[in-house]
């Protein structure tokens, strides 16, 4: 997993990724169309790409083709972004649960509080000096 991180710091490889989840299977030649870079140095970013294993080579004839190998970023969002991911979800759930359901105060007005998802202060408005 350290090896794909080192690959996803840099902005080139990323922009390698990119292209390749647009078209997947594309020749050294066609990547380099599109990067403002020498054919060198695409090849460099490519081998650093396939040694973290976020790019399969097939070769096809003469042609060495790229293809994207999503597996690794998924496995890096599996163990570092879900996890947070859910609480998020579920406070924005709860948040267009609680204002499809306003309660009515006297004079026509809505009352609606805000909460931060991890505050222990239910009844606590958001956003007041105390």
């Amino acid at each position: 997993m350290d090896e794909a991180f080192k690959a996803l710091a840099d902005a080139s490889r990323r922009k390698l990724l990119d292209l390749l989840h647009e078209s997947s299977g594309q020749t050294l030649a066609a990547l380099c169309e599109h990067l403002d870079m020498t054919r060198q140095a695409v090849t460099k970013h490519l081998n650093l790409l396939e040694r973290a294993n976020l790019i399969a080579v097939v070769w096809h004839g003469r042609e060495k083709l790229h293809y994207l190998n999503p597996v690794p970023i998924h496995e890096i969002y599996e163990r570092w972004i879900s996890k947070y991911e859910r609480h998020r979800l579920q406070a924005l759930s709860d948040l267009k649960k609680h204002l499809e359901t306003p309660t009515p105060e006297p004079h026509g007005k809505t009352k609606v509080r805000l909460r931060h998802p991890h505050q222990h202060n239910p009844g606590k408005a958001v956003g007041r000096a105390h």
